[in-house]
Formats: C-alpha cells, sequence, structure tokens
C-alpha cells in the first residue's frame, strides 16, 4: 500500500486519508465552513464554496460516510426483506427482476442495499432485533402473505417501509402493486377470442392478495362473457413448477375437455406444459396456455408462452424511490401505487 504525505497550511505533515480539518486549514476556513459544503448546504457563499472544493480536489478528501450517517441518525442501508425460502428465490425470475429495478433506483445514492431472507421463526425473530437496533434506514419487503408477522412489525417498530403486493384492499403500507385483477381479466378475454370455450385456471397461493386478485380477474373475464365460473376448472397452486404440475393433473383429471388453461405465474405454466406433453396434448393446438409475469421462462418455453406482463423492474425501482421519500421525510401518507399490466401474446395461445 503507497502511503501519501498531505502538507497542512500550517507547515504540518501528515499521513493517510485527509480529514476534515485539513481541508478547512487548505482552503482557509472554518470546519463547520468545509462541512456544510460538503453537505450542500446553501448557506455558503460562492467564493467559499469554490474555495473548499478547490481544496478537496487538491486534498483529494472523501467524506466519511459512516461519521456523515451518524450525525444525522442515519445508517445509509436499505433492507431487502423476502419472506421466502432460499430455494424459491433463487428459482424465479420475478425475485431478480425486483433486486435489478431497485439497485437502479439506488445507484446514484449513497445508500447500501441488504438482502435478508427470513422464512422461519428463527430468521424473522433474528430480523425483529436487527430492525430494532435501528441498522437500516428503511425496509423493502418483498412477497407477503396474509399471515406474515413482518408487516405488523415494521409498523410497530416504525421503521419506513415499502412492501410489493398489497396485502388487501385496505393496506395500511406505503405498497407498489401491479394490476394483477386486469392483467387476469385481459388474459381471459384473449382466450374467449381465439375461439376457446372451456377456459381453466391454476392459482397462486390465496394467502397472497395479488394471487387472490389474479382469480377475482380471471371469473370476471367469464362472467364478461356470459359463462358462470366452474369450481372445477380452478386448482390451487403455489408458484412453483413442481405445484403447476400437480394442479395441471387434477385439471385433467377433473375436467379433460378442457381447451385453455390461465395460470398465475410462468414459472406454473412451464409446469403445466410438460404435464400437457405428457398427457399427448399439444399446445396450442389442444390446450392453449397464458401464464403472468411474461419473465425469461416465457420466452423459452417451446412454444414461446403467452403471458401477462408486470413491469417487474418498474415495481422495484418505484419502491425504492417511495422508501427514500418516506426516508426523507416527504411522505404524508403511505401511497398506493398500481402499475398497469400488458398481455403479451405468443404461440402458446
Amino acid at each position: 500500500m503507497v502511503s501519501r504525505t498531505i502538507r497542512t497550511r500550517n507547515g504540518g505533515r501528515g499521513t493517510g486519508r485527509p480529514t476534515l480539518e485539513e481541508v478547512a486549514a487548505h482552503a482557509g476556513v472554518g470546519r463547520g465552513t468545509v462541512s456544510r459544503v460538503i453537505n450542500g448546504s446553501p448557506r455558503v457563499s460562492e467564493r467559499t464554496r469554490a474555495a473548499v472544493e478547490a481544496a478537496v480536489a487538491e486534498l483529494g478528501y472523501v467524506p466519511n460516510r459512516a461519521a456523515r450517517a451518524l450525525a444525522a441518525n442515519r445508517t445509509d442501508a436499505i433492507a431487502l426483506v423476502v419472506p421466502e425460502p432460499e430455494a424459491r428465490f433463487f428459482a424465479e425470475p420475478y425475485f431478480s427482476d425486483i433486486v435489478r429495478g431497485v439497485g437502479a433506483a439506488l445507484a446514484d445514492t449513497e445508500m447500501q442495499l441488504l438482502l435478508t431472507l427470513a422464512d422461519s421463526d428463527r430468521e424473522r425473530l433474528r430480523l425483529a432485533q436487527y430492525l430494532a437496533a435501528h441498522r437500516v434506514d428503511g425496509v423493502l419487503l418483498v412477497s407477503v402473505h396474509a399471515d406474515d408477522p413482518i408487516p405488523d412489525m415494521l409498523e410497530q417498530l416504525s421503521i419506513p417501509t415499502v412492501i410489493s403486493g398489497r396485502r388487501s384492499e385496505q393496506e395500511t403500507l406505503a405498497a407498489v402493486d401491479s394490476d394483477n385483477f386486469d392483467g387476469a381479466r385481459s388474459a381471459v378475454e384473449h382466450l374467449l377470442g381465439r375461439g376457446r370455450r372451456t377456459i381453466a385456471t391454476i392459482t397462486g397461493r390465496l394467502d397472497v392478495y395479488g394471487a387472490q386478485r389474479r382469480l377475482d380477474g380471471y371469473r370476471a373475464g367469464l362472467v364478461a362473457a356470459g359463462k358462470a365460473p366452474d369450481a372445477r376448472l380452478t386448482a390451487n397452486g403455489d408458484f412453483t413448477e413442481e405445484g403447476g404440475r400437480r394442479a395441471m393433473r387434477e385439471l385433467l383429471e377433473r375436467c379433460p375437455d378442457l381447451d385453455a388453461v390461465f395460470v398465475a405465474s410462468d414459472v406454473m405454466a412451464a409446469g403445466a406444459r410438460n404435464v400437457l406433453r405428457e398427457a399427448g396434448r399439444r399446445t396450442p393446438d389442444d390446450v392453449a396456455l397464458v401464464g403472468f409475469d411474461d419473465s425469461a421462462v416465457a420466452r423459452h418455453m417451446d412454444p414461446p408462452l403467452t403471458s401477462v406482463r408486470q413491469p417487474i423492474e418498474e415495481m422495484g425501482r418505484t419502491m425504492a424511490q417511495v422508501l427514500l421519500q418516506e426516508i426523507a421525510g416527504r411522505s404524508t401518507e403511505p401511497p398506493q401505487i398500481v402499475l398497469p399490466t400488458e398481455l403479451v401474446v405468443r404461440e402458446s395461445s
């Protein structure tokens, strides 16, 4: 390592990282003035600001982020909390897209992003202890289930929080969601428009509000066409590929004459497609298939999957932007943001 020697205005010498005092001496101003310039305070003349900035550049001064955060009662850190098992987090493109969007929003800030998977009681307890120690400025909570205690815990700790996907229509935390209802309804309208008459659905976990809304949209699409929803045509999945397989087998046993399936995620649609192929059903000739997410899974399936695109990266980016506003105290009421979805038609339907 090379140690750099710095000469101060009073003729003394110091080694290593330049200090705030050395910058002040070099610029001929007080320590407080340097601090105000570095922190962007308008209470400094342009002449003084120029002198301090020149001293900073000449000495190569780098602000001590830890000290600045401590002085502002901040940690400059955000936790991304995912109450899901590790296997699901790494298997589903949804989570990587959320992380990519969050990262893009934080790229020009000094915030550090901490990823925490909290799927067990032990992990949730450890998370509670960590957050209670005020080690982060805010939390982004992804994939929330109805019975999850984490949102209530965050409210009790008064930690700025934004969740992806509301828990209900009466959500009390700031939330960013996609229009699950309209996306599902548009999928059913598309299938009906292609002449399909016996349209089944594979749901996600129904303790997730977004999965409930996709089921509601599916039913609304049928009702709008004058078709009464048939309980035999609904099979519950869990957002996993194996869950899609199980649900597809159930549907074929109950209603072997079905000619279309709306699946609440692309990953489950991949599992359903495999079961259809094993059963000798061609896609889309015998059974049309529509997924949800428009992930890389949809594009790489054979045939490529028609899917409802939700703007996942934009959701992550918006979540981070809303959280930064909450941390800065610029939000009066927790915003409820719902982003539009879009049906992307491919060969599977």
